[in-house]
């Protein structure tokens, strides 16, 4: 019997647990959707439980309690139509090393039953810049090659989810920007993305909307942009006109460093004051201001609070 596949959420995950052996509790009752057609960050401290919820997804682990539906298929009622719509790109490298990359997509596309014809290997391999390594032994490629390898192995049977388990992770940064470049292409026809990584500034600046898991609980699911405004402190810095052991404290000061010859940095909370209370603040305390600039807070400054606090 074939499922509904009219829902708006490329993934569904309701009360998603997962008890290993020994009573470790690696997910705890997680429940989350991501719509179709975003780029969707999913993030967390190491161990807190995205790669077991990818593996979930992938077959490759079995859950405890809780369900998922990926394009609205149940994992356990139609494991196969789930898998086949999803790729996944895992934060190991695995394919063989001694078949060409032109091979490896191949055989890949073998296992997923994609007729001979309808097969796109050297079209994903001139996606990911890897066309004129076609007929190369995979181990001879470099590391950011291998990862693009990757990518296109996940894409052989033209999956509408790719999901991105920290795949730039020792990647140099232009190899970086040509990956994020193909994401982004994909995205743009129609492939719901979901990303896990440490670069936050990557999933700050590529997520429509972004998750947080840590302790195996989900703590924030926001859009990105809502999420970053969360973040309480914002940062004034002050550049004096005269030397000083330090700026005094001040009731509108969460924290003061000086980071440079008559340089401040002054933190402060953007509930309790502004910028303006922070410089009238300075002058206050007999001192002229000679430059003044501010940094936003960013997805770090949230993720750090949020999973400091959990």
């Amino acid at each position: 019997m074939t499922e509904s596949i009219s829902s708006q959420n490329a993934i569904e995950i309701a009360h998603l647990s997962k008890v290993y052996a020994g009573g470790k509790k690696a997910l705890d009752d997680v429940s989350l959707n991501i719509p179709r057609g975003q780029i969707f960050g999913l993030l967390g401290p190491n161990g807190a439980g995205k790669s077991t919820l990818i593996n979930i997804l992938a077959g490759l682990v079995n859950k405890t309690s809780g369900s998922a539906r990926i394009w609205g298929f149940d994992i356990d009622v139609n494991p196969r139509n789930a898998k086949n719509s999803i790729g996944i790109v895992n934060q190991e490298i695995m394919f063989d090393p001694f078949f060409t990359p032109f091979e490896t997509l191949e055989n890949q596309a073998g296992f997923y039953g994609v007729p001979k014809s309808e097969r796109l290997s050297m079209e994903l391999l001139r996606a990911v810049h890897l066309e004129d390594k076609a007929n190369a032994y995979a181990r001879t490629l470099s590391g950011g090659m291998k990862r693009r390898l990757m990518v296109a192995k996940a894409m052989v049977h033209s999956p509408p989810i790719l999901v991105l388990d920290e795949p730039t992770a020792g990647v140099d940064i232009m190899l970086r920007q040509q990956l994020w470049d193909y994401v982004r292409e994909l995205n743009a026809q129609g492939v719901t993305i979901v990303l896990t990584t440490h670069y936050l500034e990557e999933a700050e600046e590529l997520c429509d909307r972004i998750a947080i898991i840590n302790h195996g609980r989900l703590i924030a699911n926001k859009p990105t942009r809502e999420l970053v405004d969360m973040a309480q402190e914002k940062i004034v810095i002050v550049t004096v006109d005269r030397d000083g052991a330090g700026l005094p404290s001040h009731p509108c000061f969460d924290k003061v460093e000086q980071t440079g010859e008559r340089v401040f940095s002054i933190t402060f909370n953007k509930d309790r004051a502004n910028a303006g209370d922070v410089l009238g603040a300075v002058q206050a305390l007999g001192f002229g201001i000679v430059d003044v600039a501010t940094r936003e807070p960013d997805l770090e400054d949230v993720f750090l609070n949020l999973t400091a606090a959990a």
